[in-house]
């Protein structure tokens, strides 16, 4: 089977790559840059531009599954365009894919889609799970949530669709750990706010499986891609700068001051999210880094190539 991957190039679709790979799975991927095709066996570009709903219809043929990537990252600078930016990619993605589906014969049974932790509403002391409808009031959540109905309208009788939503992914090439390890790098990392927002957060590894996961289970609806044990702001700058055998002795940096510096997109690392992985596990999902000092030497581990 082949498996059809928006976002291939990416942090997180290189590495489902990677793994379908490893499983013997061929993948056809999309991309903006006609310089970024390549025609391999196991390994053949298309182009696309979802801004103009632009796709070539051949990037279906022989596929059994997509698994969606696509969207701008939303590390960047929240002014009006890059927010439209950020909205406009994932969505138009989704619709261009729709639109594709609607118009060509295929042999597609599911689709796996991204989304995001931040759809819950903040909360020091909720634990969120997937039935929950209460959607966060900010950027990020409204995002969220969009992205997850224009998942769902590629719905059909034979195609399934089901939908991951991601935390802080740890990854030893790039996503939000090279952030946050650079101040523990000089001995100057802190904790964010009170330190007591809770980040839920994921192996590389791990999160790629899961996307393979569903695949094979033939799931369907919401899950968490989330680890099973989510740490509070401060337990995370300090368990990696235990494993960078650095020291963090400065003061938590007040919530005041990163809303200043960064506006409404201090959300990005004020805000609170403890998410249950109950469900992928209770559908057989086994996580192989269930302990974020684990994950972190693993990583640390890589970079290091020891």
């Amino acid at each position: 089977m082949r498996v059809l991957i928006t976002g291939a190039t990416g942090l997180i679709g290189s590495k489902i790559t990677e793994l379908c790979h490893d499983k013997g799975l061929a993948v056809n991927y999309l991309t903006h840059s006609k310089n970024k095709i390549q025609k391999k066996e196991n390994y053949q570009g298309f182009y696309w531009n979802p801004k103009k709903g632009e796709i070539d219809p051949s990037c279906i043929e022989g596929v059994g599954a997509i698994i969606n990537l696509a969207g701008a990252n939303v590390f960047q600078p929240w002014t009006k365009k890059n927010k439209e930016k950020i909205l406009n990619s994932r969505i138009d993605s989704l619709h261009t894919l729709k639109k594709l589906l609607k118009e060509q014969d295929h042999k597609v049974g599911q689709i796996v889609s991204a989304s995001a932790v931040g759809i819950y509403p903040s909360s020091f002391t909720k634990m969120h799970y997937e039935d929950e409808k209460a959607v966060d009031d900010s950027f990020l959540g409204m995002v969220s949530e969009k992205w997850e109905e224009a998942a769902d309208e590629l719905k059909e009788p034979d195609v399934l669709v089901a939908k991951v939503r991601i935390g802080l992914v740890l990854s030893e090439s790039g996503g939000a750990l090279p952030q946050i390890e650079r101040p523990v790098k000089y001995n100057l990392g802190a904790p964010l706010g009170s330190g007591k927002q809770w980040q839920s957060w994921i192996h590389i590894e791990d999160l790629a499986r899961i996307f393979l996961f569903i695949l094979e289970q033939g799931l369907e609806g919401v899950y968490n891609g989330v680890a099973p044990n989510p740490v509070t702001n401060k337990d995370l700058t300090e368990q990696l700068a235990k494993v960078m055998d650095k020291n963090v002795w400065l003061p938590k940096v007040p919530g005041f001051i990163l809303k200043t510096a960064m506006g409404e997109m201090s959300s990005l690392v004020l805000s609170s999210q403890l998410v249950s992985s109950k469900k992928i596990e209770d559908a057989g999902f086994d996580f192989h880094y269930v302990n974020l000092e684990k994950a972190l030497l693993s990583i640390r581990n890589e970079k290091t190539g020891s």
